[in-house]
């Protein structure tokens, strides 16, 4: 199983610690956010992965280097920021033989069951299976409405008036029909180039599991704390 893990934000509203340092690789509880994802990965037998990069590239190209999960790992470079849906439109290549694969943001913290979502798109086999996860601040995030068969019918990308708190947390699961849903054009996004098409056309699950985005330093502190108690 394949997983696209986008890595290449520039982490400003976690500076000064990323004047240094990718936002991907800060460290939580004295390891980088990456490693948590290839332990993660490892766990429900994900053993390839394509990271893109733009800022501070050499330095996650050492994390990467020095791996030692059985991953193969594949990178490339954005001179500049496709971004997340022109990073899958670009590299369709590597995942156009694949039935399904993941989708994954690397700036989140999550001990998320990835057998339980690949299982669920399995069943319904939508365009694109969505992970949500209940949110305090839904104003800030993207926000899907479910119908009763979970199918989502309505997404709004940082809303001033969100009519749910079920956010986007940044994992899909996808196969070869999103293809014809990709914008061609860069930069892209899935929030607001794509998902608008697929409402209607894709499922949302919800995740149970632990899920932060660690975006900012209030979140940042909390993960520190959080993550010593979490089984990965």
């Amino acid at each position: 199983m394949k997983a696209f893990l986008l890595s290449a934000g520039l982490g400003t509203r976690l500076r000064p610690l990323t004047n240094t340092v990718p936002k991907c690789l800060v460290p939580i509880n004295r390891k980088p956010l990456l490693e948590y994802w290839f332990i993660l990965f490892q766990k429900y037998g994900i053993d390839e992965v394509l990271i893109n990069l733009h800022y501070l590239p050499e330095k996650i190209m050492e994390f990467v280097n020095s791996h030692s999960y059985p991953i193969k790992i594949e990178t490339v470079y954005e001179e500049e920021l496709f971004g997340s849906a022109g990073t899958v439109a670009k590299n369709w290549s590597w995942v156009k033989n694949d039935e399904n694969f993941l989708i994954i943001y690397a700036d989140n913290l999550s001990t998320v069951n990835l057998h339980k979502i690949l299982s669920s798109h399995r069943i319904s086999n939508p365009v694109l299976t969505m992970g949500l996860f209940r949110t305090n601040r839904p104003e800030q995030c993207g926000i899907a409405t479910l119908n009763e068969e979970c199918t989502i019918i309505e997404f709004q990308e940082k809303s001033k008036n969100p009519k749910t708190n079920l956010a986007n947390a940044g994992i899909y699961v996808a196969g070869r029909k999103l293809y014809e849903y990709l914008p061609q054009k860069t930069p892209a996004d899935f929030g607001y180039d794509v998902f608008p098409k697929l409402v209607g056309k894709m499922k949302g699950f919800i995740i149970e599991d632990y899920i932060l985005d660690i975006g900012d330093m209030e979140n940042y502190r909390k993960a520190q704390s959080d993550a010593k108690n979490l089984i990965f």
